[in-house]
């Protein structure tokens, strides 16, 4: 068998063992985000992220034009959920990144206020 030194090798396949990924880190009782916690890059970060390793590079690119969700990162970068909320708290500890909390979902609508509003339309323009 010959390989390839031109063959680029995949840094998160089965070779690569994702503590590895993570420099053996855990997520810190701090950075609890959810997988709808919006995540995007600060202003000037990607000329600081040349340090990162080609992981949290990626998931820089993804986040620098916008914000996206750590469950959309996970997805786009292929990698487990728990492994990018560890490497975006160590960007968000290096002050790369802007973390938002999730929108809230709206409140129901109040059901006697919206039949009120209904029947007076019905009263003033008839139906």
């Amino acid at each position: 068998m010959h390989d390839d030194p031109d063959q680029e090798i995949e840094l998160t396949s089965d070779l690569v063992p994702l503590f590895v990924i993570t420099q053996g880190r855990s997520l810190p009782p701090e950075h609890e985000y959810s997988h709808t916690t919006l995540v995007t890059a600060k202003e000037g970060a990607p000329a600081a992220a040349r340090t990162l390793s080609p992981e949290a590079r990626l998931v820089m690119d993804l986040v620098a034009n916008g914000f996206l969700s750590v469950a959309e990162v996970s997805g786009h970068t292929r990698l487990p959920l728990g492994i990018v909320r560890i490497l975006l708290a160590q960007m968000d500890d290096s002050g790369l990144i802007v973390v938002r909390p999730p929108i809230p979902r709206a409140e129901r609508p109040d059901r006697e206020l919206l039949s009120a509003v209904i029947s007076g339309l019905q009263t003033k323009f008839g139906a």
